[in-house]
């Protein structure tokens, strides 16, 4: 993770806020969130692919998306996620509630889920982006932790800097 660019803020034990600024305006940044064709280029750790994207970005709509990469051991995982849109003001806040999910789309049994809140500020034609994450509880925080968060974000992250540059040129 950059640390100049990229920063974890304190927060309470259910909450995990990180922000960062990319070069970038804010209009093609809130367009890389909220397209397909952006997000198979950039989401998820370094090395994953996104291989499903379905994209229905309105309040009420849903995007539904799997992860592949290679674990440590060489294995080759699966992650499906699903979030729910529940408020978006464009071009300055997204609110979903994600999950984790099955190839169908249905909310998987006993894992976390999360309230996530995006903000996109515009500082001299520079994007920070804030996203704001809370749990249920402080244990399920700490599972998503456990599980590799705050390093496959900041991955993300730095997978959508890398695109924001290509697509400016």
């Amino acid at each position: 993770m950059n640390k100049q660019t990229q920063q974890v803020e304190p927060s309470s034990d259910r909450e995990f806020v990180v922000s960062r600024t990319f070069n970038a305006p804010r209009a093609l940044v809130w367009q890389t969130w909220t397209d397909c064709a952006h997000l198979k280029h950039w989401w998820g750790p370094t090395g994953w692919t996104l291989p499903v994207c379905k994209l229905d970005f309105r309040p009420g709509g849903v995007w539904h998306y799997c992860m592949k990469g290679q674990m440590p051991d060489g294995s080759e995982m699966e992650s499906w996620g699903r979030a729910l849109y529940q408020e978006i003001v464009e071009p300055e806040r997204i609110v979903y509630e994600d999950a984790f999910s099955d190839a169908e789309g249905n909310v998987a049994e006993g894992m976390p889920q999360m309230v996530i809140t995006l903000i996109f500020e515009e500082r001299n034609g520079q994007t920070n982006v804030i996203s704001r994450t809370e749990f249920a509880s402080a244990a399920d925080l700490e599972a998503v932790i456990k599980m590799g968060m705050e390093e496959g974000l900041a991955q993300t992250w730095d997978r959508l800097a890398e695109h924001l540059a290509r697509i400016q040129k």
